[in-house]
């Protein structure tokens, strides 16, 4: 039933016949009565003494947030949640990879420097048998060589190490919004591109073009962000709280970031890179020259010099292989381009805030 809120004003002036008393009595009351019986008059009760105002209907404004944002929301957190562990497991998986591939291609070239050593002195089927052995084993090294120089595992692992930490940051995010409330199709709009920038830096696939290039012709920063935009003014005049000190100031930690801090991280990354090629390229020659030093061992006119490359070459593979993925040169590289970034966004930032600045006083001025 429809009701209205009604206010009755009841007068009843009750006189008393008595000689020596007359009282007067005020009674008020407020009352809510159904619409349908609002018009009925009361017997005995004057004519404009019952007094009937209708209200107009209250409005509520809801202040929630919006479902369909909240569920949009929800699903790029559920996703994000998923890249964290999927990205975590997948950069264990590598280092593992590393630590396999290391131990496994060091044994191997060992075990046929061995071969090729007792070859040289062995006679008949013997030493036939051993030099052959050598001489496989060398050539599957270098084929195993080649493949992991051109991964980098320990590189690959830094990435997937990286990505889980950025995609736990965007997780925190999302659920920092969440819990204020009231998010906006801005916010999941935001949340969506830097999911999509996550996955473009630090990519799955271990080959093809999607894949990082591990041997870059130039050193740039690694680059986990969107596309920054200038944000529009919003009635704010403040200048966004930017003073012209701070803005003098900011500029120069811009021109500190970009002569000093970024450019010393792709002076070191560069050097790093430089010497990964070195090794690259290093170990799988040392392991061919050796597999064709095995195969001359014992020939009359190059027995000798055979066996002192065959031996020398597999001890010098080992310890180049060692370094580069004993040591994770490619870790370290990936590493320093990932400080770079790290400075970039930081440039990127306040020079977004300057940017934003000049807007509003362009605004403010009468140039909107």
């Amino acid at each position: 039933m429809a009701t209205m809120s009604a206010s009755c004003s009841l007068i009843l002036n009750s006189s008393s016949s008595s000689s020596t008393l007359n009282q007067t009595r005020l009674v008020k009351a407020s009352i809510n009565i159904p619409s349908r019986v609002a018009h009925i008059s009361i017997p005995g009760l004057p004519k404009g003494v019952l007094e009937v105002r209708k209200l107009s209907p209250v409005t509520t404004q809801n202040d929630g947030p919006d479902p369909v944002v909240m569920a949009k929301l929800y699903a790029i957190f559920e996703a994000v949640a998923d890249r964290v562990e999927m990205h975590s497991n997948v950069g264990d998986q590598r280092n593992i990879w590393n630590n396999l591939l290391l131990t496994s291609i060091n044994s191997i070239i060992l075990a046929a420097a061995t071969m090729a050593a007792i070859a040289a002195i062995a006679t008949g089927a013997p030493a036939a048998a051993l030099k052959l052995s050598s001489t496989v084993m060398y050539v599957a090294a270098t084929g195993m060589l080649s493949i992991v120089n051109k991964i980098q595992p320990s590189q690959l692992a830094e990435e997937q190490r990286n990505a889980a930490r950025l995609f736990k940051q965007l997780h925190n995010q999302i659920q920092s919004i969440i819990s204020v409330g009231n998010p906006t199709v801005i916010d999941v709009k935001e949340m969506m591109e830097k999911v999509l920038a996550l996955d473009k830096a630090y990519p799955l696939p271990l080959l093809g073009t999607a894949m990082i290039e591990k041997f870059p012709a130039t050193v740039e920063p690694a680059v986990w962000w969107p596309e920054r935009r200038r944000k529009q003014s919003r009635g704010n005049t403040g200048y966004n709280g930017w003073s012209g000190k701070l803005e003098e100031e900011m500029r120069e930690i811009v021109g500190v970031l970009k002569i000093k801090d970024e450019k010393d991280y792709l002076r070191l990354g560069e050097k790093v890179l430089n010497l990964n090629k070195f090794l690259a390229v290093t170990g799988p020659v040392l392991t061919g020259l050796a597999a064709v030093g095995s195969a001359l061992v014992g020939t009359p006119s190059h027995g000798g010099w055979a066996v002192v490359v065959a031996v020398m070459g597999g001890a010098l593979a080992s310890v180049v292989n060692t370094i580069e993925h004993g040591g994770q040169v490619g870790m370290v590289f990936e590493m320093y381009r990932s400080n770079a970034g790290f400075f970039k966004l930081m440039e990127e930032s306040i020079e977004a805030g300057e940017e934003s600045v000049a807007a509003e006083r362009s605004c403010s001025g009468g140039c909107c």
